[in-house]
């Protein structure tokens, strides 16, 4: 038994795809397929084609409604209820930031102002997203509304990819889209597939490893884009009803047993903050969490066992 790897830039991101099998030519063949069917998902959810029908849902908000696949449809009513397991701080609506005021990059040297923040999440809330199934219809309420997919998709194409391998036979694999992970079966040695935690103050160093035994995990940190003003790090993840960015967390890990729910609910619980976030972990069945706060503090959730970050 090998592995047989491929890696592919898709969805803006470095997926990794890995299959154990005897014969090369059925192994290229089924990743080529699960790769196909991430660039399908790609073309499905794009927000960067003016003609995708996601685009064309933002296009006609406060407008008129927008017909589109029963896919995009399925992944909206998913995610509705993500939101409201979490209080509306995982939102499809976030396409809706006003992006001017953070761009995380050099430029930016000024915080803006709370009114400036506030106005600039005016128009998140998944609530008015108006889902009409009986002719696949999507309605955004809202003059200016967006939605996106960028909390959810990576990890709905890493699940569709992990079907797509074990429709074609292979029992034994992982699918890695950029951290949102899922694998099942065993590695070529028979033991199981792990993956790495990174500490979020050197990213380059692995601090702790899980097992990963037909499951999916996914991680969020402040250190994948920031930006310092003032001698303060102000991360890429804002929180919906303030505008400004999130603080006082630094990495959010989510064990889960599919990728797409893992990949939805590292967000919401850093904007949740850690006492509110690993209350709600706690109560999802199958569900774990790792958290690493400011202070350098592990706070993990009762499936998973204490430890102590290396120094």
């Amino acid at each position: 038994m090998k592995l047989f790897k491929r890696t592919d830039l898709l969805m803006g991101n470095r997926f990794d795809l890995g299959v154990v099998g005897e014969d090369e030519s059925l192994a290229l063949d089924a990743l080529e397929k699960a790769v196909q069917e991430i660039r399908r998902i790609e073309q499905l959810f794009t927000t960067y084609r003016p003609d995708s029908q996601v685009n064309l849902v933002n296009a006609k908000a406060g407008l008129e409604p927008q017909v589109v696949d029963l896919e995009i449809i399925q992944l909206i009513e998913r995610a509705r209820k993500i939101s409201e397991l979490t209080q509306g701080a995982f939102d499809l609506t976030y396409g809706s930031l006003d992006k001017r005021l953070w761009n995380f990059d050099q430029e930016m040297t000024e915080l803006p102002s709370a009114e400036l923040a506030k106005r600039s999440v005016q128009l998140i809330n998944y609530q008015h997203i108006i889902v009409n199934s009986a002719d696949s219809s999507v309605f955004l309420s809202q003059k200016g509304m967006r939605i996106g997919f960028g909390g959810i998709g990576k990890g709905y194409a890493a699940d569709r990819a992990k079907k797509v391998l074990l429709d074609c036979g292979f029992s034994n694999g992982l699918v890695n889209a950029s951290g949102d992970m899922c694998a099942w079966g065993k590695r070529v040695d028979g033991k199981d597939w792990t993956i790495g935690i990174s500490n979020p103050d050197r990213p380059s160093e692995v601090f702790s490893e899980f097992s990963l035994r037909n499951s999916a995990v996914a991680t969020s940190g402040n250190y994948e884009k920031f930006v310092m003003i003032g001698g303060r790090k102000y991360s890429h993840t804002i929180h919906p009803k303030t505008g400004f960015p999130i603080q006082g967390i630094k990495s959010v890990t989510i064990f889960a047993p599919m990728a797409e729910l893992a990949d939805a609910l590292t967000t919401p619980v850093a904007v949740m903050g850690v006492e509110v976030g690993m209350d709600l972990i706690n109560q999802l069945r199958g569900v774990g969490c790792l958290l690493i706060d400011d202070a350098n503090r592990i706070h993990a959730s009762d499936t998973i066992r204490s430890m102590s970050l290396a120094s």
